[in-house]
């Protein structure tokens, strides 16, 4: 995942009721479907290595949970390769950056990292990453997951694994406010807001964040606008579409279907269990917090489903995750590919979620009993073939501050859509894409 989505996931009982997340250098403009975004990008590759004979040390960094489980596929990883010994360094998320951006300038890198994908543009940028190899084959992963690792037509990260967002609501509410399907349209969503806040006795209609650029852009994507222009060297952000979405998130807020303001340390998941919130978009992470929190007798009561899109056609939701890297001062680069397409192997993927329910990059990977016998994983699944991320640029961590703070002017204050969408555009030409 990437380096915020982790921070958010190990905070998620006091954060705002979205989680954060991660990105893709995808850069179609306006008119781009929304699909699996436009398609894996054309990327070069470096020369295929084997993994049949490898042998030597390597040294892995992961961060987060990932990094303190991973010692169990390494450990699985050793007994077929017996001639490689596998080090894991667990990394803070919150360290992650400057920590590798130290190795990298003393030439102390390990030799395979874990990176978020907001993380790549910056760092693809540093010249330090290896490219991936030919023979690792970009159409077994999700093509937006594949994209996140492409930087200026050069695949640099393999995905390691996925998340993505779905809409979480309460069917029971829902039910009493005369309700029988999940939203499918924006039309749909605004009015299920507002019959859940009426008459299904919830105190708001849905739990929108007032600035949270993950929740904002599938609004975004879905209606055909995008970060960056069709030139993918130019922003979007003052486009008919940008300011089209905009202007209907802003819409629950404006009508008073979700709070202006949230309080410090606010949990979604209580205030979802009690029926004050009825409904919320979220990761997969969220599915075992309810059972968690709601108990038996709470799993009837909510559902999630697909992202609703503008019209007929399917919203496209936000995808995050992590990728896999190699550096180029690794003196071991063919055990170190080698453990990396061991961990894209579709039965790796798939004991890998049963190990920390991360969410499989490599589509095969469903197919195992773990993922495809659970129904609401499965929506997920789903969802997976409509999702878009931020554009690999090194910049983004700017830009993404710059698309917050307008849309707190625009949520919370007087701002006019249109004119955050200006101020919005001019704040990102401003700071530029940094290549």
């Amino acid at each position: 995942m990437t380096q915020t989505t982790s921070r958010t996931i190990s905070a998620i009982a006091g954060m705002v009721l979205l989680v954060a997340a991660c990105g893709t250098n995808n850069s179609g403009g306006a008119g781009t479907s929304p699909g699996s975004s436009s398609g894996a990008a054309p990327a070069s590759q470096g020369a295929a290595v084997s993994p049949a004979s490898v042998s030597g040390n390597l040294t892995v960094w992961a961060m987060g949970n990932e990094g303190t489980k991973l010692t169990t596929l390494a450990d699985a990883f050793m007994a077929e390769y017996p001639d490689v010994k596998v080090s894991v360094t667990p990394v803070d998320w919150g360290q992650a950056v400057t920590k590798l951006q130290t190795a990298i300038g003393g030439k102390q890198t390990p030799d395979v990292s874990q990176m978020g994908t907001d993380m790549m543009g910056q760092f693809a940028q540093t010249g330090a990453l290896e490219a991936v190899p030919a023979n690792i084959d970009a159409n077994q992963f999700f093509e937006s997951a594949w994209n996140t690792g492409v930087v200026d037509g050069v695949a640099y990260g393999v995905p390691w694994y996925v998340e993505t967002r779905g809409l979480y609501w309460r069917k029971d509410l829902a039910q009493k406010a005369g309700l029988t399907a999940a939203p499918t349209t924006w039309a749909e969503l605004t009015a299920a807001a507002k019959a859940l806040q009426s008459k299904g006795g919830a105190k708001w209609g849905i739990a929108l964040g007032p600035k949270n650029w993950q929740e904002l852009m599938p609004f975004v994507w879905s209606n055909g606008g995008d970060v960056m222009a069709a030139d993918g060297s130019t922003f979007a952000f003052d486009s008919p579409q940008f300011t089209e979405a905009l202007t209907y998130y802003d819409s629950f807020f404006e009508d008073g279907l979700t709070p202006k303001q949230v309080p410090e340390g606010f949990d979604i998941t209580p205030a979802f269990v009690s029926g004050t919130h009825p409904m919320f978009f979220s990761g997969p992470w969220h599915l075992s917090l309810l059972d968690e929190a709601g108990g038996a007798d709470f799993a009837d009561k909510w559902e999630v489903a697909p992202m609703p899109g503008k019209d007929a056609a399917p919203g496209t939701s936000f995808i995050g995750g992590s990728n896999l890297v190699v550096f180029k001062d690794s003196p071991n680069k063919d055990a170190a590919w080698a453990f990396v397409q061991y961990l894209s192997r579709p039965d790796v993927q798939a004991k890998w979620y049963q190990t920390v329910t991360d969410m499989p990059a490599v589509k095969a990977a469903w197919e195992e009993a773990a993922l495809k016998d659970d129904p609401r994983v499965d929506v997920f699944r789903t969802q997976l073939d409509t999702t878009k991320a931020q554009p690999a640029i090194p910049t983004w961590s700017e830009i993404s501050s710059a698309i917050n703070d307008q849309m707190e002017k625009v949520t919370t204050g007087d701002t006019a859509p249109a004119d955050g969408a200006k101020a919005l555009q001019q704040a990102a030409t401003s700071i530029g894409t940094g290549k």
